[in-house]
């Protein structure tokens, strides 16, 4: 009897798909690693285990911007040029993978993941491949998985890996921490821009785009870039040795996109040749590795039978304010590592 379509895969069924650039296969692969079934959580370590020579071979570009950006709408035209790109040269293996952080619900824990509606063109492209997860409970604009994720997706042989962020926020450059390149998409015409964002994600940034630069908003994004240009001056200089340029594009006119991928080219050129590049991927795998260890620590914390038995009284106390937070973590910290 023919196996069923949706039966368990082995690690070596996964593994084969993914080498084989098998969308489908890799689709699964993801979703199995962000499961938490803790029988998932051992078969997915065992792939990525497996896959680690295979990857590596990308380049890395976390995009992020302040709410209204239009970042689905620039990821789109981007990734259509990589895409288009990629059929023009000689190469035809180049594959573009875009990573969509969809913001989930603090009360239901459900998210939209309409990313892949948003990118239609895109997510039709037979060089792209767009996966949509949800952020949960993870902070940082990504999701706990989307490391994982992109190494899979590298394996599977995409050559340029997007990853879109669910937008500014005070802990959002974790993206920063897992990516080669950081760009952050910025509006013109909104308000004072220099207080359009904290300044800790513009020294991060390795690239500024200001974006819907047409009709009658190109001249105020043409003053905006000045204006940034002259504020990015007086940051210190960064561990990349990069000047950090600011670039006007639209994606709906199709302007500026070319410039924006010159740039990503010249920063992974620099890099290499001065040794960042090799040195941030490591720096980035030390904290993947403590990452890690912290989030297993607290999913082992929560699944604990002692703690489950007594964490919801203690929770009615600290609700009450009968005893304080600091107390009732200590006693069940004490009680797990007894």
């Amino acid at each position: 009897m023919a196996k069923s379509r949706r039966s368990r895969l082995t690690s070596q069924e996964y593994i084969d798909g993914i080498l084989a650039h098998n969308p489908f296969i890799l689709s699964r692969a993801i979703t199995l690693i962000e499961s938490q079934l803790e029988s998932d959580n051992e078969l997915a370590t065992q792939i990525i285990d497996r896959l680690m020579p295979y990857t590596g071979n990308s380049i890395r570009v976390g995009i992020t911007g302040v709410p209204g950006v239009g970042k689905s709408t620039f990821i789109e035209t981007f990734g259509l040029y990589l895409a288009d790109l990629a059929t023009e040269l000689e190469n035809k293996n180049k594959k573009i993978a875009v990573l969509a952080i969809d913001p989930s619900s603090q009360r239901s824990g459900g998210s939209i993941l309409g990313d892949k509606t948003r990118m239609e063109k895109l997510s039709n492209h037979k060089n792209a491949y767009i996966r949509p997860s949800p952020a949960r409970s993870s902070l940082g604009g990504v999701s706990q998985k989307t490391r994982e994720t992109m190494l899979l997706c590298e394996a599977a042989g995409f050559d340029v890996i997007l990853i879109e962020t669910v937008g500014v926020g005070q802990s959002e450059t974790i993206v920063k921490g897992m990516v080669d390149f950081f760009l952050l998409l910025m509006l013109a015409g909104a308000g004072d821009e220099l207080q359009g964002i904290k300044r800790g994600i513009m020294e991060m940034a390795d690239m500024l785009v200001i974006t819907k630069a047409d009709k009658e908003n190109k001249n105020a994004a043409t003053r905006a870039k000045s204006q940034y240009k002259h504020a990015l001056h007086l940051f210190p200089p960064n561990d990349a040795k990069w000047t950090v340029p600011v670039e006007i594009c639209s994606a709906l006119e199709n302007e500026g996109i070319e410039n924006i991928w010159k740039n990503i080219e010249d920063f992974v050129k620099q890099t290499t040749s001065n040794g960042f590049f090799k040195i941030n991927r490591s720096q980035q795998n030390k904290q993947w590795l403590h990452q890690t260890i912290e989030e297993r620590l607290k999913r082992d914390f929560y699944a604990n039978e002692l703690i489950k038995k007594q964490i919801e009284d203690l929770e009615k106390q600290v609700a009450n304010g009968s005893r304080n937070a600091v107390e009732v973590a200590r006693e069940l910290l004490n009680n797990y590592y007894k």
